[in-house]
């Protein structure tokens, strides 16, 4: 397996945090639930704006070539055990967060509770409070519980790498379509399959979606976002029936007055469309930075 990164020690775990580029304001990649290699998953997107910004990737406890988590998942660990990788390694603020999907939750209690640390708020198909709260009211907890159990035992089955990997492939370890395209070289191929393989029962994942809704609800309590902020967001299928994911994302930018772009692209679209994706940040940021 290929090594990435430097490791940062923090508290009893190791947080891997990858770098490139250069720039006097470092942008954070925040990874999605559950996605095993996030330097490589998060490539196609990031080697689009490392000649302008420094970047960073924080591989959270249980991801990437991270160490196991050793605290609850709750968003204010998660938080501070990413700000203090980055103290550790020198990657001082200001921040820019760039959060996918899960991280979102994250990446607005940062924005709230540390607004000295991060200047901007680059959404990648980021979750919002407000549909994980119209996700609660549908889904009783004790059957989200059961959801995740169910979850937990197919990622323990799809790890022994048998018929069920096989068949399942594309939905699992090449869902963004990056062992198949061409951002990734054939060596990070590899590297992003067995870092994948390492993490897929991570039990820091399983813990994340049965906190979800408590930590988009200690994400809301800051308060919606208030420095700038760009949404890029995909035409996902919404788990609920009372609110589409791009209403959500409406709803939740017009209260803080974001920026957004609502595309007919899926939830991986930094693998998918990463020109695009990049433009639209890159814009967004040159704008903001004559404010």
């Amino acid at each position: 397996m290929q090594n990435y990164g430097t490791k940062a020690k923090v508290g009893n775990t190791e947080i891997n945090v990858y770098t490139e580029g250069s720039g006097s304001s470092t942008i954070i990649f925040m990874a999605g639930s559950g996605v095993g290699c996030p330097t490589l998953e998060y490539k196609p997107l990031y080697k689009r704006m490392s000649d302008k910004y420094r970047i960073a990737v924080v591989e959270k406890a249980g991801y990437g070539l991270s160490g196991k988590a050793q605290t609850e998942r709750t968003v204010e660990n998660l938080v501070e055990e990413s700000r203090s990788a980055l103290k550790c390694l020198h990657i001082e603020p200001p921040y820019i967060l760039a959060p996918h999907s899960y991280s979102g939750f994250e990446a607005i209690w940062w924005a709230n509770t540390y607004p000295d640390e991060v200047i901007a708020v680059l959404g990648i198909d980021m979750g919002f409070p407000n549909m994980m709260k119209a996700q609660a009211e549908e889904i009783p907890h004790e059957k989200k519980k059961a959801m995740v159990a169910k979850s937990r035992a197919l990622m323990q089955k799809i790890a022994k790498r048998g018929l069920l990997d096989k068949l399942l492939r594309n939905k699992t370890v090449n869902a963004s379509g990056l062992l198949t395209g061409s951002e990734l070289t054939a060596e990070e191929k590899q590297t992003y399959e067995e870092v994948y393989y390492k993490n897929i029962a991570s039990e820091a994942v399983f813990e994340e979606s049965i906190l979800a809704e408590a930590n988009a609800e200690k994400a809301q309590s800051t308060g919606y976002l208030k420095c700038p902020a760009c949404f890029i967001v995909s035409n996902m299928r919404s788990p609920v029936k009372a609110l589409t994911w791009q209403q959500a994302a409406k709803d939740y930018a017009e209260k803080c007055n974001a920026e957004i772009h609502l595309l007919n692209e899926g939830h991986t679209l930094y693998a998918g469309i990463p020109d695009k994706v990049a433009e639209i940040f890159l814009a967004f940021l040159r704008e903001r930075a004559k404010d």
